[in-house]
């Protein structure tokens, strides 16, 4: 049976205009994405086989382009539209930390640093730039592979800091392990990094580590 002859409340569509999109589970959501199915299978369907067979929404949605084009009913334009729509999303996160003061949004900074770092397969070292009303400036990834005394290198961080006028910072990596708990080599970073930037007056906030679902943050910790 075609979605088209399903009751108005059951079609995907419908159910979010009038429910809200909160209302609608992963496979209704991706069938919105889909738009249509394939022969003999309605767009529903192939979202529940495809869910099936990435083991879940957020695998798929972080799956590569090779292995996403070669699932059955995807291929190069849907992949192009999936990650044109998962920039956006980082894009909107990012804006509302914008207009805020970082100090404020814990969950929406946690929020974007998840979006920007829980996908990556190596650890990714970088920093959220912060103007004197502890508003973002920037996010910029700095440094790439495992994270060490010996990779990150505070002269960079500070020359980068200066180069925007930056008032404070926040410290961000991910463990690809997704466990999210700060290792000695990780709090040997920060101390080395809060020292520097103190040296021309810069303030690190916070360092927050991202792993599987899951956020750490130093301050919080009172490791800073």
């Amino acid at each position: 049976m075609s979605i088209k002859d399903w009751p108005a409340g059951e079609r995907p569509r419908e159910k979010l205009l009038g429910r809200g999109p909160q209302a609608l589970s992963d496979a209704e959501l991706l069938a919105i994405f889909l738009r249509t199915g394939v022969q003999g299978c309605s767009a529903v369907d192939l979202a529940r086989q495809l869910l099936e067979h990435f083991g879940g929404l957020r695998m798929l949605l972080e799956c590569g382009e090779q292995d996403f084009c070669a699932a059955h009913g995807l291929g190069p334009a849907k992949y192009v539209q999936l990650q044109a729509v998962l920039e956006m999303s980082r894009r909107h996160l990012e804006s509302q930390l914008m207009r805020e003061s970082a100090l404020e949004s814990p969950t929406a900074v946690r929020r974007y640093l998840a979006s920007r770092l829980r996908h990556e397969p190596r650890e990714v070292f970088a920093c959220l730039l912060l103007d004197n009303r502890h508003r973002v400036i920037r996010y910029e990834a700095l440094f790439y592979g495992t994270i060490n005394a010996a990779s990150v290198h505070p002269r960079e961080v500070v020359k980068l800091a200066l180069a925007h006028n930056a008032a404070a910072l926040i410290l961000a990596h991910n463990h690809p392990s997704g466990v999210a708990e700060p290792s000695m080599a990780d709090r040997q970073i920060t101390d080395r990094l809060v020292q520097a930037l103190g040296l021309v007056d810069i303030r690190v906030l916070d360092h927050i580590v991202i792993g599987d679902g899951e956020a750490v943050s130093f301050a919080e910790r009172g490791l800073l």
